[in-house]
């Protein structure tokens, strides 16, 4: 058999063992509700995700104040940035993470939670 016939169905197998992969097993991951999330950043974010949060006395202040609403905090947990210069330190059983993010108004904030095992605490929110 030729070099050339023996490539052809060298490629043509990889791809369609490439289209099986894809099509197959990304269908299957969006079934199960699963993302894959490798850097750090993300990790984070979709672990404050994942635990249900609880408000501290000092942030139901600052959200009476309107100028940060409860949708600002969990945008920044969606898209906002880990400064993890600051963050991911011991604080009261469990550790403080610093996000930053803008509110509606486009204005930028720091959103400062608490992550325990099996739930997570606004702490603060300040403007930048």
């Amino acid at each position: 058999m030729k070099f050339s016939y023996r490539l052809a169905y060298y490629l043509g197998g990889l791809l369609l063992g490439t289209v099986f992969v894809v099509y197959f097993l990304g269908a299957k991951a969006e079934s199960r509700n699963v993302s894959f999330c490798y850097l750090p950043n993300c990790r984070v974010l979709q672990d404050l995700r994942s635990k249900p949060l609880e408000i501290s006395d000092s942030a139901k202040v600052i959200l009476n104040e309107n100028w940060a609403t409860i949708e600002d905090v969990k945008k920044c947990m969606e898209f906002g940035d880990v400064d993890f210069s600051i963050s991911n330190k011991p604080f009261k059983s469990g550790k403080i993470y610093f996000i930053e993010g803008k509110n509606t108004k486009g204005e930028p904030i720091i959103v400062s939670m608490i992550n325990y095992n099996d739930k997570v605490i606004l702490n603060n929110i300040k403007k930048e």
